[in-house]
């Protein structure tokens, strides 16, 4: 994967860092923690939901309704956690919806916007495994991915996350 240049410190631009928001326990943890490390070194929060486009593949008329009741509930998702990261960061979040597969989703809104600075995932700490994005992205395509990639460790709690945020 090759992404634009950055411009994230050039002059008029601001490093955003990116946490791809989901219903998993663990999302809640990445959050915390680009909300808090935002507000500490004044960068911007950016937030993405993807609905999948495989939900919808229905009668013409049920799937264009499902479609926009999912992308309302994904925008209504993100309004919870934006306001969460405000709560306790005082950052104000860009919220991102996009349709199409999760990860070519990723891939395009960090090329679409050259901000973006950071990645910030947070691995599960159940015996499953760390989750199918933490996976993907630090299996093969951790060399060539575009951008810096922080984890989290989804067990950490909101004190330990700001002594490290």
């Amino acid at each position: 994967m090759t992404a634009a240049p950055r411009r994230s410190y050039e002059a008029g631009h601001r490093p955003k860092f990116l946490v791809v928001v989901d219903d998993t326990e663990e999302c809640g943890r990445a959050v915390y923690f680009a909300a808090r490390r935002a507000g500490r070194v004044g960068a911007t929060l950016a937030l993405l939901s993807v609905v999948t486009p495989g939900e919808f593949q229905h009668w013409f008329g049920v799937g264009d309704v499902m479609r926009e009741e999912a992308e309302a509930a994904a925008r209504a998702h993100l309004a919870r956690v934006a306001a969460h990261a405000r709560e306790v960061a005082g950052v104000e979040p860009e919220q991102v919806v996009r349709e199409g597969d999760r990860a070519g989703e990723l891939a395009a809104l960090i090329e679409d916007d050259e901000d973006i600075a950071l990645l910030v995932l947070a691995a599960s700490p159940g015996p499953e495994g760390p989750g199918p994005l933490v996976s993907a992205i630090v299996g093969k395509a951790a060399g060539a991915f575009p951008i810096p990639v922080a984890i989290v460790p989804g067990g950490l709690t909101d004190a330990e996350i700001d002594a490290l945020a």
